[in-house]
């Protein structure tokens, strides 16, 4: 007996199907793209592995002209710029060779580096003359510390600021889970570790052996003949001040004191400060509003003389007595005064002093130009650091 398909059961029999056909196709999507990837999968995901191997790092500077550089910023302003740039460059492409990273992944951390160096480099400029007087050269270089103490406020900075900037370019180029790399091979390490325990420490070691050779040979070299030169200084504000150290020295055997000396030292520091003129002066005549503005540099230390004095010395039996340990004691007490002296209000009252001075000195020529004249002294503007915080690359990530 023939069986009728009515139109209706044809059409719920095609449904039927299609959707048994689109279940099949699904389940092999999902075979292939979830199933059978996880099968492949070791404890962790492959993608966010990283196969460390060992890397020698190197990086292409004159250890010498580095010293040069950083024991006077100002004057070298755009080498210390390119030190800044060579120095993260270098621990960059060590962290990518140590993360087993391609040429082209390492290629697009440095293109990553280039476009925040601007903001680096002037962060650690700013950080860096903060930190280091430079009006104190000729007193650390007697005490045979001028390039040691360049060095250490490098380094304070340079440990600030580099880990922040390789976890920060590195995760650019390589997946984390949970924020943390995952890693195998030889001497694993977080970008980090190695940026700070491979790269920095080695290079800042290598430069203090450098650094104190420096040091001693300029401490000896030092006016060895007479120099005179023409000086363009106002000073406004004097500071007279008095400080002292105590110190015991111990010496030990087999982790016995068996002998001490104690120490005391007293000093009396007389610091200047005022505007060097030769650096910067400028005098301009504005009929228009009547003013003769009177522009200065901004206020530095001229001069420090320190007088220091031993109140009290005993020396112990087995405890020899360095030069080095009376410089060092000095140079402490040198380095309190002009500290103290730099965080106090020191270089405001030093403004205030010169407007004083310069309204007595030029008030009465400036009246002279006519009544409706007036004095308006100003000083240069101090660069305003940027804002502590690297620009988000735009950079897409890329799986390693």
């Amino acid at each position: 007996m023939a069986t009728n398909f009515q139109p209706s059961s044809i059409f719920e029999l095609g449904k039927t199907i299609v959707v048994v056909l689109a279940l099949a196709l699904a389940g092999i999507i999902i075979y292939k793209q979830v199933i059978r990837k996880a099968a492949d999968y070791t404890f962790f995901p492959k993608e966010v592995q990283v196969n460390y191997l060992p890397a020698d790092y190197s990086i292409n500077i004159n250890e010498e002209d580095a010293l040069t550089i950083l024991s006077n910023p100002l004057r070298y302003k755009r080498e210390f710029d390119d030190l800044i740039f060579k120095l993260n460059t270098s621990i960059l492409d060590h962290v990518g060779n140590r993360m087993g990273l391609s040429d082209s992944l390492k290629a697009v951390v440095r293109k990553a580096y280039v476009k925040q160096h601007p903001y680096l480099r002037d962060m650690y400029f700013n950080d860096f003359i903060t930190l280091k007087d430079t009006s104190s050269v000729l007193y650390q270089t007697w005490y045979n510390t001028e390039a040691r103490t360049s060095l250490d406020a490098l380094r304070e900075i340079a440990s600030k600021y580099t880990c922040f900037m390789v976890n920060h370019l590195i995760t650019t180029v390589v997946r984390t889970e949970g924020g943390s790399i995952l890693g195998k091979g030889n001497k694993v390490e977080t970008p980090c570790g190695i940026a700070i325990m491979e790269a920095l420490q080695p290079l800042m070691k290598r430069m203090e052996e450098r650094a104190a050779v420096r040091d001693f040979t300029m401490a000896r070299g030092l006016l060895q003949e007479k120099v005179e030169r023409a000086i363009g200084e106002l000073a406004t504000v004097e500071v007279q001040d008095k400080k002292g150290i105590s110190k015991q020295m111990q010496t030990k055997i087999w982790g016995l004191n068996v002998s001490s000396t104690d120490m005391e030292i007293t000093a009396i520091s007389t610091i200047k400060v005022g505007f060097n003129l030769k650096n910067y002066i400028n005098i301009a005549v504005n009929p228009s509003n009547g003013t003769v503005v009177v522009t200065l540099p901004q206020p530095t230390i001229l001069s420090h003389e320190v007088y220091p004095k031993v109140e009290k010395l005993d020396i112990g039996w087995l405890r020899e007595v360095r030069n080095t340990d009376f410089d060092q004691n000095f140079n402490l007490l040198r380095e309190e005064f002009r500290r103290e002296a730099l965080e106090s209000d020191i270089m405001d009252k030093a403004k205030a002093q010169a407007q004083e001075l310069l309204e007595t000195m030029m008030g009465p020529m400036v009246r002279s130009l006519g009544p409706r004249y007036k004095l308006v002294v100003r000083f240069q503007e101090v660069p305003q650091s940027p804002e502590k915080q690297m620009i988000p690359s735009n950079t897409k990530k890329a799986e390693s």
